[in-house]
């Protein structure tokens, strides 16, 4: 009996070590030295800049009903935009009767406000809304994968996460990575940080845009581990249980 009680002890310890906590998958955990979670620094927030291969909507209203009429099935008929304009490799995206626009590196408001003036040279009362076309993010890896709309701006982490259903436990959440295109030909940028940490809010991480890959990899070790402490009372109860079906057995046999 001291043996088989030793064997179950160890069998426990084993199996509680193999438990997700909320020290492994909690979120705005305060950095101390005993969780050595990481500090980061919070910096403002910036606007994003418009990039070569952007493609970019516009809605153009007007009183003049004979330019109304010219740009309206190039503009918004419906209610549903017809075209999107895309960002050349010069900066510069092609609207009808209007020449060459570069909006390269502005933002949605200063875009808009480029392409107003510019139709404003030949409509005067002319008003412009303009949006970009492909506001997405994608997920891989351990969170239900796919694209998702940025549908605000100051979208952050945890709000992109909560679209996917968040990221499972097998996650790792102390490598999460991001990869951010750049212009200009360069290589994208790879961000990499620990989300469980409080100090993640208003740093450079916290903050999703357009283009972005969210990348969670597998948590080496997950295959042994149990999603939670219902899960690891179940298993403890049916070894143990297994375990005396087969001591009552062999005491039998040999009996």
């Amino acid at each position: 009996m001291r043996k088989i009680t030793i064997i179950l002890l160890g069998f426990v310890a084993v199996m509680m070590s193999s438990c997700y906590s909320h020290r492994v998958i909690g979120y705005l955990q305060e950095p101390t030295k005993s969780n050595k979670l990481p500090v980061y620094d919070s910096v403002p927030y910036q606007p994003y800049r418009i990039r070569v291969n952007d493609e970019i909507i516009y809605r153009l209203v007007t009183m003049d009903e004979t330019y109304s009429k010219m740009l309206g099935a190039n503009t918004m008929t419906s209610g549903q935009y017809a075209n999107s304009y895309r960002v050349y490799s010069d900066g510069t995206i092609d609207l009808p009767f209007l020449r060459p626009l570069k909006i390269q590196g502005l933002t949605e408001a200063e875009a808009q406000d480029t392409v107003k003036a510019a139709f404003r040279e030949i409509i005067p009362d002319a008003d412009v809304k303009l949006a970009l076309y492909n506001k997405y993010f994608s997920v891989v890896g351990d969170a239900n994968a796919g694209q998702f709309y940025v549908y605000k701006e100051k979208m952050n982490i945890f709000q992109a996460l909560a679209m996917t259903g968040d990221v499972m436990n097998s996650g790792d959440r102390r490598h999460i990575r991001i990869v951010r295109p750049r212009d200009g030909g360069q290589e994208p940028e790879v961000l990499e940080f620990d989300m469980r940490t409080n100090t993640i809010i208003d740093s450079k991480y916290y903050y999703i845009y357009p283009n972005d890959v969210i990348y969670v990899a597998r948590e080496k070790g997950s295959f042994y581990k149990v999603p939670n402490y219902a899960a690891f009372t179940g298993l403890i109860t049916s070894s143990v249980a297994l375990l005396t079906t087969v001591l009552n057995y062999v005491a039998y046999v040999y009996k």
